[in-house]
């Protein structure tokens, strides 16, 4: 009984103990995993950006070759750390107590994170990083203010400070542009998306398998409805 009030009570506030950051509007994003080259470019851009801090420590380096279509070769020439082997977990080099010492945390593993904050925020977030000299890495996010992680892409997006957090009625923020980086901001938006499909790939690679097994599924419904209604023609045609 006394579970049960607990978890009653535990429903009821739940909403109450969401941080603020939970409320503040969402850019939409379209994920599509059947787009393997956004899906390869995300990947690349995760080991390339993410890894050195986050692990992915539910994934292997040949799984994701073989869901992505790219190649051995290709994986170990450009997806791979030096002493890492294609049957090895996706985990950073970073020992988690320096990184406790630089940020003051040690980052978490981001193989699920697309299946606890969902595409919308995390496509938000990566673009909402805006310069904070009261920050001590110089950085802030909207989304997740006084966040301990530095924007690692400004290289690619630029420099931006925060004008103002909404506009007048359209809820958007406004950033000024002071430093560009090498990314357009809509390439560099087109970019974020990628990161976020790899991610949201990340969290169930088994959709890729379940979504091919529903269209033959479909197939397999379809052709036994017209077999099915030829059937039932056959068995019908004496009393018509």
């Amino acid at each position: 009984m006394k579970r049960l009030i607990a978890f009653l009570l535990l429903v009821a506030t739940a909403p109450w103990c969401m941080a603020a950051s939970e409320y503040e509007p969402l850019d939409p994003v379209y994920i599509n995993l059947s787009d393997t080259a956004s899906l390869q470019r995300g990947a690349r851009l995760f080991i390339n950006y993410c890894l050195s801090c986050h692990s992915a420590a539910y994934m292997r380096y040949r799984r994701m070759a073989k869901d992505l279509d790219i190649s051995e070769e290709l994986l170990k020439e450009n997806l791979m750390f030096a002493g890492d082997k294609p049957g090895d977990l996706m985990r950073t080099t970073m020992p988690a107590e320096y990184a406790k010492d630089w940020f003051g945390v040690v980052p978490p593993d981001l193989t699920l994170i697309a299946r606890v904050r969902k595409p919308d925020w995390i496509y938000t977030y990566l673009r909402n990083f805006y310069l904070d000299d009261g920050s001590p890495s110089g950085w802030n996010n909207t989304l997740f203010q006084n966040v301990a992680m530095p924007h690692v892409l400004y290289g690619l997006q630029g420099s931006q400070r925060l004008v103002s957090n909404s506009s007048e009625g359209d809820g958007k923020r406004i950033f000024r542009l002071e430093k560009p980086g090498t990314m357009a901001p809509e390439e560099y938006d087109n970019a974020m998306r990628d990161l976020t499909n790899f991610l949201v790939y990340l969290g169930e690679p088994a959709k890729l398998e379940r979504y091919l097994i529903g269209v033959f599924v479909m197939l397999f419904l379809g052709g036994l409805l017209v077999l099915s209604y030829l059937l039932k023609k056959e068995y019908w045609k004496e009393l018509h």
